[in-house]
């Protein structure tokens, strides 16, 4: 049989993985054989007992497990741009799917793909709770606690109406109900803060789609940042900043108490409130003031930042060739620069920024990762990054 090879092996770049390397990672040449099914590469794989038509069913599968890696991330609020973390996702479904392999019958109807679509949700919530603050001693406690949390943040019920409702649907105890619901409030995990790009009057140009601007208080912990510290510093915004976070996000900062997704308040909304201001202001009025808290967060210590700003854009046939940007560590102190080079796919740190780390240049390569996963005929002109 015709030896295959990977189509996009690995560059090995300095600035790690890419998203378009472990999207493409199975990806084979030359292509692998043509069967009728793409099952029946499953099919083949059991009945000769030849791991290589797996990798054959894995190449012609790959957009699919992308697309639910990428949903189940945007579901989560994390970033899909992240490519060391969607790799690891993916090896995980890849295992899961192996696993399933050796038991799966062709010939009770149904195709591999749904047979093992359970297995895979599961190896994608394995992941998601390795990634979270709290322990579990298991897969399935997790469950109960991520379904406790969803019925706590969606119905907007009180804690009792939730553990009792719980208590009742699952056939346990409301000791344990309230067990769960706790873990589940004391389990905090975030994602980035907030990004938004800028024009060239300092005005946003829109939402970034790809990210959650919501808080869940109940996740109020973001890689260490304490509850207390967001208190603190939200204190510090003025009576306007604070209402338009605690409206936008549906949350009581002073009880901590978190109302179901659907009573947050739309811009539009936010504009009356404000009388005076248009949906466009009231939306500018909100990101200064998450701006605002991201920069008193920094200010405690309780968080990093890398804010950029681009300098200048070079083009080569109405394509952007290379960029340049310059960036400031923690919001403080002189620029660095950064220059990308889109054709050749390098970039150079030509001035460290005053507050960057000489030799692992923290701040300089949180912002190189970000800039060279956009697309990048939409590259920011302003954003601000945490971490």
């Amino acid at each position: 049989m015709k030896e295959r090879f990977a189509k996009y092996p690995f560059q090995g770049n300095a600035h790690g993985l890419t998203m378009f390397e472990v999207t493409h990672v199975y990806q084979l040449t030359p292509l692998p054989p043509e069967l009728y099914t793409v099952n029946e590469y499953i099919v083949t794989a059991q009945t000769w007992h030849d791991l290589r038509f797996f990798a054959y069913f894995l190449h012609h599968i790959e957009s699919r497990l992308n697309r639910r890696i990428t949903n189940f991330l945007l579901r989560e609020g994390l970033d899909r741009y992240d490519p060391e973390r969607f790799l690891d996702y993916k090896q995980s479904c890849v295992l899961a799917m192996l696993e399933c392999l050796e038991s799966y019958d062709p010939y009770k109807g149904a195709e591999f793909l749904t047979y093992a679509h359970h297995a895979i949700g599961n190896a994608l919530i394995q992941c998601r709770m390795m990634e979270e603050s709290g322990s579990f001693s298991s897969l399935d406690e997790y469950k109960r606690v991520r379904g406790i949390a969803w019925l706590y943040n969606e119905t907007g019920k009180s804690k009792g109406e939730v553990v009792s409702e719980y208590a009742q649907k699952e056939g346990c105890s409301e000791e344990t109900a309230e067990q769960y619901l706790t873990v589940a409030r004391l389990n905090r995990s975030r994602v980035s803060l907030y990004v938004t790009a800028q024009d060239e009057d300092g005005e946003e140009t829109g939402e970034d789609v790809t990210r959650d601007d919501s808080w869940d208080y109940t996740a109020i912990l973001w890689n260490g940042v304490q509850a207390e510290a967001v208190r603190t510093a939200f204190e510090k915004l003025s009576y306007r900043e604070q209402r338009l976070l605690e409206e936008r996000n549906a949350i009581c900062m002073t009880c901590g108490r978190v109302s179901p997704s659907s009573e947050r308040k739309s811009f539009e909304e936010l504009a009356v409130m404000f009388e005076g201001s248009t949906a466009s202001g009231a939306e500018r009025a909100y990101r200064r003031a998450v701006e605002k808290l991201t920069v008193l967060l920094v200010e405690a210590g309780a968080l990093h930042a890398v804010r950029l700003k681009r300098k200048s854009v070079k083009r080569a046939k109405k394509k952007i060739a290379a960029v340049v940007y310059e960036y400031q560590a923690d919001c403080d102190g002189e620029w660095g620069e950064i220059q990308f080079d889109f054709v050749s796919g390098t970039a150079e740190i030509v001035r460290l920024a005053e507050w960057d780390t000489m030799v692992s240049k923290v701040f300089a390569e949180r912002a190189v990762k970000y800039i060279r996963s956009c697309d990048i005929e939409y590259l920011p002109k302003m954003l601000l990054l945490t971490f």
